[in-house]
């Protein structure tokens, strides 16, 4: 077979990338199946506005602890365990709260699945990028976004179904308890697909299972191939396991990095989008009165960005991060300045919600994936882990306030009053109008640069010139040996 030529097993690849976005199927599904259930929780419970806001929001205080353990856990059980672990906690998590008898129970569990939640947002997109091919880089990581927002589409369609064929009666006396426990496939579906994908070649190598490890290259691409990056790998890998302490120092270099990181992850979370996601029903109520059409609605909002995902898929990597990142942050502000208009002239029909429906299919385009793609390259792979992690916590911070602020201004008699429940829409369009100025300001193009550029390539759009050549490098134990991905 000839040498300079890659041949890659392309079926056997996506399949077990597929089987890896799982972990974000299980996100998505698990962290929006509220939104069938939280209008007959609340009935049932007698929740205060403030309380059904902390019923949807808890999650993110939970999963904050799962974001900053994740490293640990996968460094120690390996990325393939891992998962499972993740799949079984959030078992735990569905199955406690569907038969949960009081509010407390109800959010002890609900705060179990926000733990299994921060698991998943850490370790599928690291076993992504670890098992991926760097040509493929864009499109296998755009499958954890495709399965995250597909579990919410389904969750959306679900939902609707369920509440359909009862009456309100029953959705509130044990229609909702249906609604959380269909969460139980998708986690079982994981458990049983996990066990034919194998565990990462980088871990794998990390932990001195080098046969195991070249087993899993051979699988990936030709023989020859497979030997040459499992040198690199090697190579790489020069740190002791024993001695990982996982410190990260603040310095010129890791501090722009962070606030590009960290001001995307917000930056995600303030367009809004988990409000339509997590509340889909109880805002569409702002202009329907029937439930069984709230939830219709919700659940094609919930499609539109599917599809917007899908179609974004194959523009990582021809259009590039940063336009996409820019293109949506204004098409978000212009598209929720109209909803905001809609709601405030209560626009009839469908005219109501056309802005909507364009807002999550653009941002499933743009914002919705390219995030997950610029968090898993634009940080140096000695603190690649702890920096996602870490950017992730600050995604969990920006859901948390939002949702539960969100349920006090939907439900407050003077904002109800003026602004006819837009007025979260209108604060939604002024925060993508900020990161719209934000990208432009300091993200720069990842698109076609080799992983080991891109920080230098940051940092001269960040600082607009080139650091000096003598500033420390970074002091930082690996935490987690996420490497380049397969080259």
């Amino acid at each position: 077979m000839a040498t300079n030529k890659t041949h890659y097993n392309l079926v056997y690849l996506m399949l077990c990338c597929t089987v890896a976005a799982f972990g974000g199927l299980l996100m998505g599904y698990d962290s929006s199946i509220i939104s069938g259930a939280i209008e007959p929780l609340s009935t049932y419970f007698q929740l205060t506005p403030a309380e059904t806001g902390w019923a949807v929001s808890c999650i993110m205080v939970s999963s904050l602890v799962g974001c900053l353990i994740a490293p640990k856990i996968c460094d120690h059980f390996g990325r393939k365990r891992s998962l499972a672990v993740t799949a079984v906690v959030f078992a735990v998590s569905i199955i406690g709260t569907a038969l949960a008898h009081n509010f407390t129970a109800f959010i002890l569990f609900r705060l179990v699945g926000g733990f299994a939640i921060g698991l998943a947002c850490v370790i599928s997109p690291i076993y992504l990028a670890e098992l991926s091919p760097s040509k493929y880089r864009g499109r296998t990581t755009a499958l954890y976004s495709i399965c995250c927002v597909g579990g919410q589409s389904v969750v959306m369609l679900t939902n609707f179904f369920i509440s359909k064929s009862m009456t309100s009666e029953v959705l509130v006396d044990t229609g909702w308890r249906y609604i959380l426990s269909s969460a139980l496939v998708p986690c079982a579906a994981l458990l049983v697909f996990i066990a034919f994908i194998p565990e990462s070649p980088r871990w794998s190598v990390f932990k001195g299972r080098d046969k195991e490890a070249m087993a899993t290259l051979g699988k990936i691409s030709n023989p020859e191939h497979a030997k040459t990056v499992y040198g690199e790998i090697k190579e790489n890998i020069k740190v002791d396991p024993a001695n990982i302490k996982g410190k990260l120092r603040l310095n010129k270099k890791t501090i722009p990095l962070l606030i590009i990181g960290i001001g995307l992850a917000i930056g995600n979370q303030l367009s809004g989008v988990n409000v339509i996601q997590y509340f889909g029903p109880t805002l569409m109520k702002n202009i329907t009165t029937d439930n069984n059409t709230a939830m219709f609605m919700a659940f094609v909002l919930a499609f539109a960005q599917f599809l917007g995902v899908v179609v974004g898929m194959g523009l990582l990597d021809k259009v590039g991060r940063r336009k996409l990142l820019l293109w949506g942050a204004l098409a978000s502000t212009i598209c929720l300045a109209y909803s905001f208009g809609a709601f405030y002239l209560r626009f009839p029909g469908v005219y109501s919600v056309l802005g909507l429906f364009a807002f999550m299919f653009l941002f499933g385009i743009t914002w919705g994936q390219v995030i997950w793609t610029v968090l898993g390259e634009i940080f140096p792979m000695e603190i690649r882990s702890i920096c996602v992690g870490i950017s992730v916590c600050s995604l969990s911070v920006a859901n948390f306030g939002v949702s539960t602020t969100f349920p006090i201004m939907n439900s407050n008699p003077y904002l109800q009053e003026v602004f006819h429940g837009g007025f979260p829409l209108l604060l939604f369009s002024g925060f993508s109008l900020i990161m719209f100025f934000f990208t432009y300001r300091f993200v720069p193009e990842t698109a076609n640069v080799p992983l080991e550029r891109i920080e230098a390539i940051a940092l001269r759009k960040f600082y607009g010139r080139d650091i000096e050549e003598d500033v420390q490098p970074i002091n930082a134990k690996i935490i987690s040996n996420l490497g380049d991905g397969i080259k």
